[in-house]
């Protein structure tokens, strides 16, 4: 008690009361010691008056100062803040909190605190207020008072920056490979593995790791906040009510609790369950070899997988993973955009399974790697013996076409000669003019040339023969 007593006074003699009241009391002391005559009306007075002027100047320079505490921009709230400042010290003040990433910084029973407080917020960060029987508003970046029985509605704040979630294994987990001694390192792996685990149509499990690219919805146009603040990551009022006020209850399988779902675990709540609806779809196989389309089955489930979370319509898959043309509304999509939340992308990689599995798929993949090249191997004999056929008919047609080409059934050659020559000459100006850059046809060329030498012999010693006969 007498501590506390001490403390008070001390606090008292700290202030500017304090220092008028130290400063009479001295000159009093003083005047009285060298028996100075004084009024001791006018002394009053004189005291009166000096703790009216400390308190004046202490208001004014307290409410000029307070100025400078936060980043504020108009008369209004200057008042406020000049009015936190003056509670700070007596215990009546408020919490005192700073959002910073979505994420709310505190003390240790800050958000105990009930009275006049204030909250800042950086260009990044939203947060809703409510009182303990209804919902506020949202509060975007910039600086917000709030009053007596006001507090933030949630203990994560938003984030307005886009944000990227991984879940499932880490690349180096290797679940599926020998057995780990160290049980907290196990449990670790075990855990991720179960995030994303599924079953193929064939009964094998697959494990992979999900990306996930999202952000709260921004507004068509760009506006600054009640404090005047221009974010560049565009608050959006309505998005952050929903994402904070909108419920998502999650039905614990274990401890069969209901448990609150914060804004943002929902997005991988939704991938995951798209992930694992659609793997049943496939057989491990298909997941990697591309058979009736270009798209293997992991890519084909990838795209799903974004057009599910990005738009309000999507084709669907049949039972064996192959896609029927109809369309379906998006249920997921309608969840997120009720929730204020849109997802950008979506990837999947690091595709873990039983390497047992792997080395059964790669013998079996190496057999009918085999048999699909020997089929392969006689079809291409076929059609080259095919082709082969066909260009010895072509060839013969064109043949006999030329060869016929300075016949007429009208005027058939009397003797065999000029028959022999209407037969080569066509063959001879074709070789010539169709093949000038082949030295190969030489040859041919040189044949015929030979050939119509020995007629133009042949047809003169005729001629002659008949002559001495006449």
């Amino acid at each position: 008690m007498m501590r506390n007593i001490g403390s008070f006074i001390g606090s008292i003699f700290k202030s500017p009361y304090g220092v008028v009241l130290i400063a009479t009391a001295m000159w009093h002391g003083v005047v009285w010691w060298f028996k100075i005559p004084f009024n001791p009306v006018i002394s009053v007075v004189v005291f009166l008056l000096d703790m009216v002027v400390a308190f004046i100047f202490v208001d004014r320079l307290t409410y000029f100062f307070s100025q400078f505490v936060l980043p504020i921009q108009n008369p209004k709230d200057r008042q406020k803040i000049f009015e936190r400042v003056q509670t700070f010290d007596t215990g009546g003040r408020g919490p005192t909190l700073f959002v910073k990433n979505g994420r709310v910084i505190k003390h240790p029973g800050e958000e105990d605190k009930r009275g006049p407080g204030v909250i800042v917020l950086d260009t990044a960060s939203a947060v809703v207020l409510r009182t303990d029987t209804q919902i506020i508003g949202p509060v975007g970046p910039g600086v917000r008072f709030t009053e007596g029985n006001q507090y933030i509605a949630s203990d994560l704040g938003v984030d307005l920056r886009p944000q990227w979630q991984y879940i499932g294994p880490h690349k180096t987990d290797q679940p599926f490979l020998n057995p780990i001694s160290n049980p907290k390192v196990f449990n670790d792996i075990e855990r991720r593995r179960l995030e994303t685990v599924g079953l193929t149509r064939d009964g094998f499990e697959v494990s992979p790791t999900i990306s996930i690219k999202y952000r709260i919805k921004r507004p068509p146009r760009n506006q600054p906040t009640e404090s005047g603040v221009l974010s560049r990551y565009e608050y959006d009022p309505t998005s952050v009510r929903n994402a904070i006020v909108r419920e998502v209850i999650e039905l614990g399988k274990s401890s069969n609790k209901r448990d609150r779902m914060e804004w943002n675990k929902l997005p991988t709540h939704l991938v995951v369950n798209v992930w694992r609806e659609y793997i049943r779809k496939f057989k491990l196989e298909d997941l990697f070899i591309a058979k009736q389309s270009e798209e293997n089955g992991l890519q084909v489930i990838e795209e799903m997988l974004n057009k599910r979370l990005k738009q309000a319509e999507v084709n669907t898959l049949n039972e064996v993973g192959q896609k029927t043309g109809a369309s379906q509304e998006s249920l997921e999509f309608i969840q997120l955009k009720l929730r204020g939340i849109e997802v950008m992308e979506v990837r999947i990689h690091n595709v873990m399974y039983d390497q047992g599995m792997e080395e059964h798929y790669v013998k079996q993949w190496s057999g009918e790697w085999l048999k699909n090249a020997k089929k392969e191997e006689d079809q291409l004999n076929e059609q080259e013996q095919l082709t082969e056929k066909l260009a010895r008919i072509t060839a013969a047609k064109n043949f006999a076409r030329l060869a016929t080409k300075n016949f007429v059934a009208a005027q058939m050659p009397k003797d065999e000669y000029t028959l022999l020559e209407n037969l080569i000459q066509p063959l001879k100006e074709t070789l010539l003019l169709e093949n000038r850059t082949k030295s190969e046809m030489d040859l041919e060329v040189k044949r015929l040339e030979d050939i119509g030498k020995w007629l133009l012999v042949n047809k003169a010693d005729q001629s002659q023969r008949q002559g001495h006969s006449r």
